[in-house]
Order: C-alpha cells, then sequence, then structure tokens
C-alpha cells in the first residue's frame, strides 16, 4: 500500500508520502476550559442567558454549534494577529492597503449594527420575544472591537536596492528525439539506449508524474535499457555514479547537459505532452468524454446498423483469450458484440427516447434514414459555406477608435477578464475593424461577461461614428441592459434610448426621432425595434441577444436590419464544442466558458421535500436582503405550492409566474420581481433563461426529478451571479423511489460544483432545441431520426466534404471507421484492476478518442497513477488502439494475426495506392501475397504475442509509407 498526493483535476498523482497525519479543520476545540471560559464571557457580555439560546446550551454540553466561530474572543483569554508571531517584523503594503482596510472595517461595523437591530426587533415589544430571525434562533454580536484589530498599522516605504546577477552554469542543451520520432519506422528507445551509452556524467531520466516514470520505465527496460536507479529526490541523484542511470518525478519541458549530469525528459523521448497550456480544456474533455460514457439501458446508436439499446458489457472467450464487447440488442432480439477498442462506431442518442423504435439488424431502414440524413445536411452545409462566401464578398464600414481611448473605457470594467472574454473581445474588435461584415456568435453562460463584450462592441461602433441597435426578446430584459449600459456609458458624450413597451408615448416618439436624426448613438429595445416607423440614421452594428426567442416575423424582419452591418449575436443556449468546431470558418463562433474570477459555485443539495429546511432556506435568504426562485415542473403544481409557502412563510412576500399568463401581466409580474418588491417568485421554468437578477440567490426546485439534466443546469444558472454565494435546493416527494436516470442527474448536479465544468457539461448533455435553433428549426427532426453526438459528427464530416467540393467520405473528408484487429490477445480492463463498471466504461469511451502515440502515452501513465500498474491485458488493449492509429493511415480496415503471420484486409477493399503496394509485395520475396479478395496474406515467424505486436506495427508502418 501506498500513500500519495494526487492533483483532483487531472486524477494524477504528485508523491509519495511517508506518513499523513488527519486533524480537525477548526479554529477552536472544546474542552472544560474553554467551555468555561466561553459560559463565563457570555453571561458577562450578554448578560442573564435565556432557555431559548441554542449556541450556549450546544457549547455548555460540549457539542459544536454551526457558527460558533464568531464568539472565537470568548473561548480565549486573548487574541492574537499574525504580527504577534512575528515581533517586530517589517511590514510592507500596497499603498492602497489603508482605504480597503477602513472600507472593510466600515462594512464590518455596518454588519453589527444590523445585527444588533434584528435582536431588538426579535425582543418585541414589551420585551416579548418575537420570530424575524433565520429559525427562531437568538444571535447576540460580539462588539468589533472584540473579533477585530482596530489599532493602527505602521507601514515604511522600501528603499531601492540592487539585485545580484546570476552566473552560467555551463550548462547547454540536452537531446530531443523528435527528429527520431518524426521517421515512419523510427526506434526511439534503440536511439535513447545507444545516446545513454555515449554519455559518461550522471544521467537522469525526469517523467512528469509517479505513473509516468512507471510507464517510461517499463518501456525502457523492455528496449534493452539497463537496469534504472529510482531517484526520489536530488539527494539520489548526487549518490548515481558516472554514466548511471537514474529516473523520478520532475516536470521539466527539455533536458540538459552538465559537465557531471545528463537530464533528459520525458517529453525529450515521447513528444510534445508536457506543454501543459491546455491541461484544462483536455482535463475538461476528458471529464466530458466519461460523462457521455454509456450505461447499460441506454440507446445507442451504431454507425453501421443503426438505433439499439446497450444491454452490457461482456467478456468474450475465444481461443484460450478473453475479450470485453458491448452487447447491443436490435429489433427482433437481435444482438450485437462490439469490441471495446471500436467503441467509437457507437454514439449515444442522446435526445428523446420516449417515441423511438429499435432498428432491425441488417435492415435497410437505417441506411435509408441516414442516407436522407446525409444528403440535407450536404445541402445545409453548402448553404452555410455560400453565407459565408457571400459575406466576404460584401463591405462594411470599419470601425475602430484610438487605444487610448478605447482602453480609458475598458478600465471602466469593475472586474477582471477571464480569459475566454478577452479572446471574444479580440475576435469582436478584429471583426469590426475588418472590411466585411461581421456575423458572429458569443456563446456563454448567464454571468460569464457577454454582456461586456457588448458593450465594448456597441462602445468601439458608436465612437467610430455608427449607430448601435442592441435588439431583446422581453421588456425586463430591455430594462436591464439599458440601465447597464446607461451606467457605463455615464460622461461618454454617448446617448443611449430605450423602446419597449415599458416606455411611455412621449418618451418613445423622442427615442425615434434620435434614430432618425442621429443624436442617439445607441438604442435598446424589443421587437419594438422592428417598426416599420423606425429609420436609423447611420446604423452599423446590430447586437441580438437570444435570437432563437424571437418569432419567425421578428427573425426576417432582422434579416433585412442585417444587410451589410456588422451583427454580434449573443446567446446563453449550450452550443456542444463538437458543433462550434465543425462550424469554424463557416460560422462565427466566440465561447465563453470561464466564470469571472470572484464568482462562487452554487452550493446545490437534493433532498426529499423537508418544510423546515425550506423555511430555512427561504428566511436566511430574506434576512440577508436577499430573494429566492422557487420553481415548479408544470403549471397545474403551481395552486398547492403557493398555498403551501403561505403557511410556511407568512411573512415573506410571494409572487407566481407562468409561461400560460397575459405577456403583459407576465412582464409586469417578473418586473415587480425584479425590483425587489416581492421576496419569492414561485414560477415554472420560464425563469430557464433571460432573467438576471444579481440579489436572488436562493433557488428552490420542486419536484426536481422531472426535470432533464441540462434544464435543472440552466435552472440553477438563475442564481449566483454575483459575489453572494449562492443555494440550490433540488427536492423530490418524500418517500419516492426515484428512476435511476432521474437519480442520476440529481446526483451530477449536485456533484458539478465547479462552475467551467458545469457550462461544459450542459454543453454536452444539451437538449434538442438548442442545436435546432442554432441551425434552423427543422434540423432537430434529424436529430430525432440518428440521435445529437451522430448528427454532430455528420455536419462536420459535411462541412468538411463540402469545402472540398466531394461527397461525405469523400477524398480530404473525415470519415467514420474504425479497423477490426484481432492478434490472439487477450483483450480488456480486467475487473480486478478497475472494480467498477461505470469507471471501466468511461475509460473505454476515452480510449477511443486517442489520436496520437504521446495520448496512448499519457493515458497509460494515468492509469498505471490511479489504479497501480497496468495488467498485461490492458497493455495488449493499448497496443491494439495502437496499431488502429497506424490502421487508418495505412487504409487498413482488418487485421487477423497469429504465431504464423497475418491476414491484412484493406478498407472497403481498396489500397491506396496500388502501384506502391505491388512494388512492395515484390520486394517482400514470396513472403507477402495478394489474394483475389484483395486481402494481404503475410507469413512470419512470430514465437509470442510482443513479437506479433511488433511485427504488426512495423507491417503498418511501412504499408502507411505508401499513401499518396
Amino acid at each position: 500500500e501506498k500513500i500519495k498526493t494526487f492533483d483532483p483535476d487531472t486524477q494524477r498523482s504528485l508523491k509519495d508520502v511517508q506518513e499523513f497525519s488527519l486533524f480537525p479543520a477548526t479554529e477552536l476545540f472544546l474542552h472544560e476550559d474553554t467551555i468555561a471560559r466561553f459560559r463565563s464571557g457570555y453571561r458577562e457580555t450578554f448578560g442573564a442567558v435565556k432557555g431559548d439560546d441554542p449556541l450556549y446550551a450546544a457549547v455548555s454540553e460540549g457539542r459544536r454549534h454551526r457558527g460558533m466561530e464568531h464568539w472565537i474572543p470568548l473561548f480565549y483569554e486573548k487574541m492574537e494577529t499574525l504580527l504577534d508571531y512575528a515581533p517586530g517584523a517589517a511590514l510592507t503594503t500596497d499603498h492602497h492597503a489603508a482605504q480597503v482596510r477602513e472600507d472593510r472595517l466600515a462594512q464590518i461595523r455596518d454588519f453589527y449594527e444590523a445585527r444588533k437591530t434584528l435582536e431588538k426587533a426579535s425582543r418585541g415589544k414589551n420585551g416579548k420575544s418575537k420570530d424575524v430571525s433565520l429559525s427562531g434562533s437568538v444571535y447576540h454580536p460580539l462588539p468589533v472591537g472584540k473579533l477585530y484589530t482596530e489599532q493602527e498599522w505602521q507601514a515604511e516605504e522600501l528603499s531601492p536596492f540592487g539585485a545580484l546577477d546570476g552566473s552560467d552554469s555551463g550548462a547547454k542543451k540536452g537531446r530531443d528525439f523528435a527528429d527520431i520520432r518524426a521517421l515512419p519506422d523510427g526506434d526511439v528507445f534503440a536511439e535513447v539506449k545507444k545516446y545513454l551509452s555515449g554519455l559518461s556524467q550522471k544521467i537522469f531520466i525526469a517523467a512528469y508524474s509517479e505513473g509516468a516514470k512507471e510507464r517510461l520505465k517499463g518501456l525502457m527496460e523492455s528496449a534493452g535499457i539497463p537496469s534504472l536507479q529510482d531517484c526520489r529526490d536530488f539527494g539520489d541523484i548526487k549518490k548515481l555514479r558516472p554514466g548511471q542511470t537514474g529516473i523520478g518525478v520532475l516536470a521539466l519541458e527539455h533536458g540538459f547537459l552538465a559537465p557531471d549530469l545528463a537530464v533528459i525528459t520525458e517529453q525529450d523521448i515521447l513528444g510534445d505532452r508536457l506543454a501543459r497550456r491546455v491541461k484544462k480544456r483536455r482535463k475538461a474533455d476528458n471529464f466530458l468524454t466519461e460523462v457521455s460514457s454509456l450505461a447499460e439501458g441506454d440507446l445507442v446508436v451504431h454507425v453501421d446498423h443503426g438505433v439499439g439499446k446497450f444491454i452490457a458489457l461482456e467478456t468474450i472467450e475465444a481461443s484460450k483469450t478473453f475479450h470485453d464487447c458491448l452487447k447491443i440488442e436490435y429489433a427482433g432480439g437481435d444482438k450485437l458484440y462490439v469490441p471495446v477498442e471500436n467503441i467509437e462506431v457507437l454514439t449515444r442518442f442522446g435526445g428523446d427516447e420516449g417515441t423511438v423504435q429499435l432498428d432491425k439488424l441488417g435492415g435497410a431502414g437505417w441506411q435509408a434514414r441516414k442516407a436522407k440524413v446525409k444528403k440535407d445536411l450536404m445541402a445545409m452545409a453548402g448553404q452555410l459555406l455560400e453565407i459565408a462566401a457571400a459575406r466576404l464578398l460584401r463591405k462594411a464600414e470599419r470601425l475602430h477608435v484610438a487605444d487610448g481611448v478605447y482602453n480609458e473605457f475598458a478600465a471602466r470594467f469593475p472586474y477582471a477578464e477571464t480569459d475566454d472574454q478577452q479572446r471574444a473581445i479580440r475576435d469582436v474588435l478584429e471583426g469590426l475593424s475588418g472590411d466585411h461584415p461581421m456575423d458572429r456568435l458569443i456563446c456563454g453562460d448567464v454571468g460569464f461577461g457577454k454582456t461586456e463584450v457588448a458593450l465594448r462592441a456597441a462602445y468601439v461602433a458608436a465612437m467610430a461614428g455608427a449607430q448601435v441597435a442592441l435588439v431583446v426578446p422581453t421588456t425586463l430584459l430591455s430594462r436591464q441592459h439599458f440601465q447597464n449600459f446607461k451606467a457605463r456609458f455615464a460622461g461618454t458624450g454617448l446617448r443611449v434610448g430605450q423602446l419597449s413597451r415599458m416606455v411611455s408615448a412621449k418618451d418613445a416618439k423622442a427615442v425615434k426621432t434620435g434614430i432618425a436624426d442621429g443624436s442617439i448613438n445607441i438604442v435598446i429595445g424589443t421587437h419594438a425595434l422592428f417598426g416599420k416607423g423606425i429609420k436609423f440614421s447611420n446604423l452599423g452594428l446590430l447586437i441580438v441577444d437570444e435570437e432563437q426567442r424571437f418569432g419567425v416575423k421578428q427573425k426576417e424582419r432582422l434579416k433585412e436590419l442585417k444587410n451589410d452591418v456588422h451583427i454580434l449575436t449573443l446567446t446563453a443556449t449550450p452550443i456542444p464544442r463538437t458543433l462550434q468546431m465543425s462550424l469554424t470558418g463557416v460560422k462565427e463562433m466566440s465561447l465563453i466558458a470561464t466564470p469571472p474570477v470572484d464568482r462562487l459555485a452554487v452550493r446545490s443539495f437534493v433532498l426529499p421535500f423537508d418544510p423546515v429546511v425550506i423555511r430555512d432556506a427561504l428566511l436566511r435568504e430574506h434576512y440577508r436582503g436577499g430573494q429566492s426562485f422557487y420553481v415548479c415542473p408544470r403549471i397545474k403544481d403551481i395552486e398547492k405550492v403557493e398555498e403551501t409557502l403561505k403557511e410556511l412563510v407568512p411573512e415573506l412576500k410571494l409572487i407566481t409566474a407562468h409561461g400560460q399568463m397575459n405577456p403583459d401581466d407576465l412582464d409586469d409580474r417578473m418586473s415587480a420581481f425584479y425590483e425587489g418588491k416581492y421576496d419569492v417568485l414561485l414560477a415554472t421554468n420560464i425563469i430557464e433563461s433571460g432573467i438576471d437578477i444579481p440579489s436572488a440567490n436562493t433557488l428552490v426546485v420542486h419536484r426536481s426529478d422531472l426535470f432533464g439534466l441540462s434544464q435543472l443546469y440552466q435552472i440553477r444558472g438563475r442564481v449566483g451571479r454575483s459575489k453572494v454565494r449562492a443555494y440550490a435546493y433540488m427536492t423530490y416527494e418524500p418517500g419516492m423511489i426515484l428512476n435511476p436516470q432521474a437519480q442520476k442527474r440529481l446526483e451530477v448536479i449536485e456533484t458539478l460544483d465547479t462552475l467551467g465544468a458545469g457550462f461544459q457539461l450542459a454543453s454536452h448533455d444539451m437538449d434538442i432545441r438548442g442545436s435546432g435553433n442554432l441551425l434552423g428549426d427543422q434540423q432537430s427532426g434529424h436529430i430525432k431520426e440518428i440521435g445529437v453526438e451522430l448528427y454532430q459528427q455528420m455536419l462536420e464530416e459535411a462541412v468538411a466534404a463540402a469545402r472540398e467540393g466531394t461527397d461525405i467520405g469523400g477524398v480530404g473528408a473525415p470519415e467514420r471507421w474504425s479497423p477490426q484487429i484481432n492478434l490472439g490477445t487477450s483483450v480488456l480492463i480486467p475487473e480486478k484492476y478497475i472494480e467498477d463498471l461505470g469507471v471501466r466504461m468511461s475509460l473505454y469511451r476515452r480510449l477511443s478518442d486517442l489520436e496520437t502515440p504521446e495520448d496512448i502515452e499519457s493515458f497509460a501513465a494515468e492509469l498505471i497513477d490511479r489504479f497501480g500498474k497496468i495488467p498485461q491485458e490492458v497493455n495488449n488493449l493499448l497496443d491494439i488502439v495502437a496499431i488502429k492509429q497506424l490502421c487508418k493511415k495505412a487504409g487498413v480496415g482488418s487485421i487477423e494475426a497469429g504465431p504464423k503471420g497475418a491476414v491484412i484486409g484493406f478498407h472497403k477493399d481498396s489500397p491506396p495506392n496500388v502501384e506502391g503496394l505491388l512494388r512492395w509485395i515484390a520486394e517482400k520475396g514470396g513472403s507477402v501475397k495478394l489474394r483475389p479478395d484483395q486481402k494481404l496474406v503475410v507469413v512470419r515467424g512470430w514465437d509470442n504475442a510482443e513479437a506479433r505486436v511488433k511485427g504488426v506495427q512495423s507491417i503498418m508502418r511501412e504499408l502507411g509509407a505508401l499513401r499518396p
């Protein structure tokens, strides 16, 4: 057994530790002295204790009480600051520190006064107790001076000082084996062995992680490199003899040669996989792949056989070897077994599974449906490319401003921009300054900073002399944007106007006049902006928020407005990364997937409905000055829930809203809640998008088991859009047994509390209308035919084929096929190695996405890190995946190999280079023959499985080199 530290994001181990001590994470311990001191100090500070004081009662009994740290000075004789532990230490502060400290102390004093006011209110008239606190409990606040130091700190200015010059160590750059890796038949480890034999210094091989070290060590030893000495620290490296080789964990990208030491890194040997700038993106992609792994009972789509049901993962025995296969059931009870290494031919159906029928194995229905979708996708891809080409032919006004002026405006943004935000802003500004009309889509969750991108674009366009129109689907959104824009553009000399149902007739007339004569630079409005009486003086930029929520007629009017102006569309509907990639170069798109720096993740709880918990949650939010959402899945539930809430929290003001209300009435209700006139909004999932109320930070979902994962995620996105911690309570009926799918959804939403991953999960598990809105409503029908994932893959193929001017699967277009390989070895992840079926399935799914030798080595290192030494069956699986990559390059569709050689079949029975193949066969002098069925027979004498693997790899490299 070992104890290791590990990275929770990547699951990779960092280093071994010999011992580990786990202490309670607390600022205070309850024992006789601290309890006695607290009791005495509490009575002295707050007077006689009443019987209903839960804090005093709990501490007196030696029980911990939630939040008791607020009274920490009462447990100790005196309190200390950090400076008490460093007497006489020099204190250096930022020049803003004094002001920040004063502001913070003022805030703390405000909190104290608010608590004192609440304490007085809780006593009511005549000193009688009145229940206004969180749950009827008592809260006596300590004076500020007892908890916080209010003394002045003295800080002195630093005098200038000189820095020491470093000296040259005499080392030079080490050997990188990239040239060998680039050769089709290059043997990197043979070259490493040769290189090591020529070194006289101590030699150290630096691996990135513990798992990578074990993998590298195994590969080097199997290549005949003499025993490697494990080095745990620099002391071990020093102990090496000249010419001796050590190996250990040291995350260096490149090695070096010094007079006494040669360092070679994992990256030098295996390739560029330590430049970890894309680590987070790759990590998120791994996470998505694992989440999308198949579960028993899921509907799946086989690229050749259509829709079936995944029954189980089964281990099949043949000729004393074992192979893991996915058992798929089709109509009529037919079964298909898919080897795990070919799992990529399966995709999850993903969409609405309720009305789907299983296909007949070998039937013509699936091929006909796929052909129809393929034909429509080709037409759509061509149309998208035509739109993109036509855009390049049109001219638009170039909009840009001087850097100094723009930077001054940008500096008004009170937060730090995220990397995604900066990239999106850069993309938009480049588009505005180009000769052709920009048409860019910004996709990002609510609160992730899309509005700031729009603000900057509007500023640049308006300062360049063009008018800007921002079109939104609801009056509430119109008002929100208008207030934001007005605040940010104050003092710039730019006029901002608003047109919506809420604007009086007199003001609306003045705004229309301003739009026509150019005196209004930026106008924000609903579909009122589409009115016939609206004429722009010089419209240069049109910003559309949530375009998919406009009606058909409004969209047609939008298209008319769009002529030769720059377009910026904002959407919070998640768009899958695969779809985004497939449209690269066709539709300009920027994805904002990272949350703002100071954003706190929403704390989520899944629980049976508990009136005490819900009352506490709603009152807690109310007494910290906030508002709450209460969401029901069905309109028919609202009346009953309203009665329950009126009984449960009579002291709170409640308002209801749902989609069957008159639109004007609905707007009025939402606006009243937005203005803070009500404490709780009881609504259906109409709040799912388009409402941004920073003061609402508690969410209760009624019967959460009836919502889909994307819906739950979108609804949860309504809270937690400020610096305040938000809470979400996903409730279900008490005593109810949830079905497995609902339970899984609720588990995911509860555990998924990292901000970026949540957005990416919703992107992956989007509901069907998300993509339908992006590509046109008729496309959602195709998704119902062939499933979400296969639809996305076929769209990607269609766009690539349209660019090449070929059909799907033509030259240059990506095509989905998976080589069938049998080397007579056991291929599986044994249950004794990884017990959890879900984890095994997710790893099989990830294996299918590995594309390079570096990916395979990284995956192997991760397995060692997470699960220990790799068994032979898993090594066989990794070998097959590596051979599959070589097969695809060589155009090989199948390999059957045994001790006496191999039979090799080409994809579609069509060798990529017939002339080159015939020359290669001739050079082999009778050991290779081409059969009439276009299969190659290779005669060899392979004594064992290892020789077979190396032999097949060598043949595949040679065949790959023949490809033109």
